[in-house]
């Protein structure tokens, strides 16, 4: 053998070994086919916190939860050794203002990341997945009643974050009742997004008490929403979107957003074909209709008062 090839073969004599990448297995859907909608109002049992405060997300962010905690202990020490809040520069001694104390160590709700978006019936995640990736920084939670589909979910996040670390850790998918137990996991104004895509349009009268857009659920949905916080709904058929529609309309804590501010929304713009059911519609050429709402942060009725009697002061 040539002193070259010899040197290249690492001087033994034997071949160079190349270290394979590892291959994820992502989970087929084909395994995790589920009916397509469920009764949310059947009598199906969730392990669910009496408080949000009672539940710990660590399992379901445990890379994004454990950076802030990191983050938390490295700011602890530089605020120890910052000079002591009596101490001016010229001796003399002076009370500090309350915002200037060292940040606390204690993992309350307001000073822990909190979930912000949540897909309502998410589905096998296509929206959660490219969310994930537009907002970083954001943590967000697929809620969805199937079993199968939302274990799914689960396995699908779990080999994007192995296939691409560090990416998809602000995404997880939790298996539960939206309908019934949303305060339980969220504090009055948490959210600020909120997606329903292609919901259950239960066609029959008798059901309509079933669907995920109604009074009463709006009400509940503008207590978790921020006042400016977004309501995103998209479905393809026609009368549920005018339900829609008209539920929201009418709600005195939500107004239409407009057709410019959507242009500029980057989760606008994934609500048609980020979904399977979006997807399989765009095949088949069916038409959509999509209805976003924002949260007021008065009611209209008495921002309208207010206004008139600014007009009658001046």
């Amino acid at each position: 053998m040539s002193p070259k090839r010899e040197r290249e073969d690492g001087g033994n004599g034997e071949k160079p070994q190349h270290k394979k990448k590892e291959e994820v297995a992502h989970p087929r859907k084909r395994f995790y086919r589920a009916r397509a909608h469920s009764n949310p109002l059947n009598d199906a049992s969730f392990d669910v916190p009496t408080r949000p405060e009672d539940f710990d997300w660590t399992d379901h962010f445990p890379e994004f939860l454990q950076e802030w905690r990191e983050r938390q202990q490295q700011q602890q020490p530089e605020a120890a050794a910052a000079p002591a809040s009596g101490d001016a520069a010229d001796g003399s001694s002076t009370a500090a203002p309350a915002s200037t104390s060292a940040p606390s160590s204690s993992s309350s709700p307001s000073e822990q990341p909190l979930v912000r978006f949540v897909d309502i019936g998410c589905g096998f995640g296509g929206l959660l997945v490219k969310l994930s990736t537009i907002y970083p920084d954001t943590l967000m939670l697929g809620m969805e009643i199937r079993d199968k589909v939302s274990e799914y979910v689960r396995e699908r996040i779990a080999a994007l974050r192995r296939e691409q670390p560090g990416s998809y850790r602000n995404a997880s998918v939790m298996r539960t009742n939206a309908m019934k137990y949303l305060p339980n996991y969220f504090h009055k104004g948490q959210l600020t997004k909120m997606f329903f895509l292609f919901p259950d349009p239960h066609f029959k009268a008798a059901n309509h008490r079933r669907r995920i857009i109604n009074t009463h659920l709006l009400t509940e949905y503008a207590h978790l929403l921020a006042p400016g916080g977004w309501l995103y709904t998209i479905s393809d058929v026609p009368e549920l979107g005018e339900w829609m529609r008209s539920k929201l309309e009418s709600h005195p804590l939500f107004e239409r957003v407009s057709e410019e501010e959507l242009a500029a929304d980057p989760a606008a713009g994934l609500l048609a074909l980020s979904s399977e059911e979006g997807q399989k519609v765009a095949r088949n050429g069916g038409a959509t209709f999509r209805n976003v709402y924002r949260r007021l942060a008065a009611p209209r009725q008495l921002q309208q008062q207010q206004q008139q009697e600014q007009e009658k002061q001046e």
